[in-house]
């Protein structure tokens, strides 16, 4: 990125990244609960397993934006 972000943007992100790590948490804490409850739910199982790997990969994405661009 080749230009530089105000602070204001930058607390944007980083509330952002926070709520992201907050329902990849959540997510994996459900899916969790619903192997252990013995109940056989392999879609919704399957959903959020998805989405936490979308989440984790726009987690990714806004972290190297809070990364300042260093030329090397």
């Amino acid at each position: 990125m080749s230009e530089r972000l105000t602070e204001e943007e930058l607390e944007v992100i980083r509330q952002r990244v926070h709520e992201l790590k907050l329902e990849h948490r959540d997510l994996d804490e459900a899916i969790e609960q619903l192997n252990q409850s013995g109940t056989f739910e392999e879609l919704k199982i399957k959903r959020m397993k998805k989405r936490k790997l979308r989440l984790k990969d726009e987690l990714s994405r806004l972290e190297n934006e809070l990364i300042p661009d260093i030329l090397a």
